[in-house]
This record gives C-alpha cells, sequence and structure tokens, in this order.
C-alpha cells in the first residue's frame, strides 16, 4: 500500500509531500520532509520506524532529506541518496568555497557573502548530513523493483524513482511551479554546473514518463507530465523575454536589482539570480531547447513565443 505524507515546512514552496510504500514486507520512506520539530512529531505518530527498512532521497534539499540524520540515529534504514548529493555531503567544504567563488563573479557583494555564509553555516539549509549511505543509482537492492532516472535541472541531482507504474518525482514534475534552478558547482568539472544543459535532456526523459502516476513533491496530483512540461517552458519563454535587454549583463545582482527593487532578504536575491542565470544560458544557445521540445512533440503549442525570444 501506497501512502501520501504531507508535511509543513517553513518555507516559500509550503507543505511536502513523503511517501511510504510497502514491498515484500519491507517499508520504504520516499523522501524525510525537513529539519523541523513538526516534522520529527509527524513522522514518529504516522509511520513505523521501527520497521522502516529503506529511506529514498529523490534530492538534497532540506524539504526533501532534512530528517535524514534523525532517521539513521531513530532507525536501521539503509538511506539512498542520489550520486551527486553523495559527492556534495563528502566535499561540502571544497563545494562552498567554490560556490563562494561563482557569487562573486556574479556581482554578489561582500555584505551578500557574509549573510549567505551565516545562513549556510547555521544549518538551516544544511542539516546534518547522514554518516552512512548508498548510492541510489548503485545500491537499491533489485527485489524493491526500482528503477532510478536521473533528471537534474532544478538541481543537479534531481532523481525520479519509479516501480509499479508510479513516479516519486520531488521538485522535478510540480503542478503551477516554476522551479528555480539553483545555482551549484559541479564537483567534477570544478565549474558551474550547467542547469540549462541538463534540463535539455531531461525533458526527453521526463516526456517519456508520460501516462505514469506522478507522486509529486508538492502541490497538487499531475494528471499529464506533458502539461507541466508545455507550463515550465511557456513561463520560462514568459520571463525570458522580459531579460532580453539584459541578456548579456554579466553582473547579476545588477539585474536582480532591477527587476526586484525592494528585495532585501539575500537568499530569495540568490534564488534569483540562479533563474537569472539559467535564462541566460538559453539565450546563448535557445536551439538546445527548441530541438528539445520538438523531438517530444510539443514545439507547436510554444513555437511563436519561442521564435519571438529566439530570434531578437
Amino acid at each position: 500500500m501506497l501512502t501520501q505524507h504531507t508535511i509543513n515546512t517553513p518555507y516559500l514552496v509550503g507543505p511536502v509531500h513523503c511517501y511510504t510504500f510497502e514491498r515484500e514486507g519491507e517499508l520504504l520512506l520516499f523522501d524525510t520532509g525537513p529539519h523541523t520539530m513538526e516534522a520529527v512529531s509527524y513522522l514518529r505518530k504516522n509511520v513505523d520506524l521501527a520497521r522502516l527498512k529503506h529511506i529514498l532521497i529523490t534530492h538534497c534539499h532540506i524539504d526533501h532529506y532534512g530528517l535524514a540524520h534523525w532517521l539513521e540515529q531513530e532507525t536501521e534504514a539503509t538511506i539512498y541518496v542520489p550520486f551527486r548529493d553523495a559527492m556534495k555531503m563528502e566535499r561540502h567544504e571544497e563545494r562552498m568555497e567554490l560556490m563562494y567563488g561563482l557569487l562573486v563573479e556574479m556581482g554578489f557583494a561582500d555584505s551578500h557573502l557574509a549573510e549567505l555564509r551565516k545562513i549556510f553555516d547555521s544549518g538551516i539549509l544544511f542539516p546534518p548530513f547522514p554518516k552512512e549511505y548508498q548510492i541510489s543509482e548503485e545500491a537499491i537492492p533489485e527485489h524493491l523493483g526500482i528503477e532510478v532516472i536521473n533528471c537534474p535541472g532544478h538541481s543537479q541531482s534531481d532523481v525520479v524513482y519509479r516501480f509499479d507504474g508510479r513516479l516519486v518525482t520531488g521538485d522535478t514534475l510540480l503542478k503551477g511551479i516554476f522551479q528555480s534552478p539553483l545555482l551549484d558547482v559541479d564537483l567534477i568539472t570544478g565549474k558551474r554546473f550547467r542547469n540549462y544543459d541538463a534540463y535539455c535532456k531531461s525533458v526527453g526523459k521526463l516526456a517519456a514518463l508520460n501516462g505514469a502516476t506522478v507522486l509529486p513533491g508538492h502541490r497538487e496530483d499531475v494528471s499529464s507530465i506533458k502539461d507541466i512540461l508545455l507550463f515550465y517552458i511557456s513561463k520560462l519563454l514568459v520571463r525570458v523575454e522580459q531579460l532580453l535587454p539584459y541578456r548579456d549583463e554579466t553582473n547579476i545582482i545588477d539585474i536582480v536589482s532591477t527587476f526586484f527593487t525592494s528585495m532585501d532578504d539575500v537568499f530569495r536575491i540568490f534564488l534569483k539570480a540562479s533563474e537569472i542565470m539559467f535564462m541566460q544560458d538559453f539565450l546563448r544557445n535557445p536551439n538546445q531547447l527548441k530541438h528539445a521540445v520538438q523531438a517530444i512533440g510539443l514545439y507547436d503549442e510554444v513555437a511563436e513565443m519561442f521564435e519571438r525570444v529566439a530570434m531578437r
């Protein structure tokens, strides 16, 4: 039996969905909820922690993996995280220093960096990592019948778990939400992770899953994956059109200040800066997304908007 668990979060995205599922007498939990006492209380009351055998994380953002370390202490379950998240855990300090270098290149001031360091070091965004974990793409036991599909774009580590015609999708497919593609470092190359390139590759993978039952990480159920992709691409094109005068601007903070004159929350500035980088990457190579959308049969529905943006 599959059960959806909805847990409140203190974040802008709102409540998060986690899922329990039983296979051959083994209890599985997909994602954990945030690192809050409310989430701890919820799991204690609604999940049989003594029977929990496997914990599968879609991506290591705090609302999806926040209680992994706590569950490691409270249960005997095996924790599975995506390969790229495992790298980020193992090389956290290196990653953060590279991140600060990227932020300087984007125009973040020393005051911004100081505030972000406080946030990142406080544990608000990075609660304790689990000490022991397995790699999702490599170690999930075959008898569970779970396929791991890498679909990065929102983060570099997003995975979709497919089983029995169902898809646990984390933040990969959300109804009515344009997920900020978060700035991050690719520890394989030591450079910025290219969310745009990754998303263009993920579009085809996600479209091929159309018809499966989507178990989203937030908000309502998804009836059509292609409708979600069409919403996301249309929303992207609307925002890109606004950005056209700034397509070659390298100081991203100046762009954020232009569009959001009263924004002073440094983490929200970080989110908007990440989004702008994604859109600038699109403007440098719009055909990459065009070809991906053509391949899944959705281009005609966005062609007018796409050509208006890409040809200018």
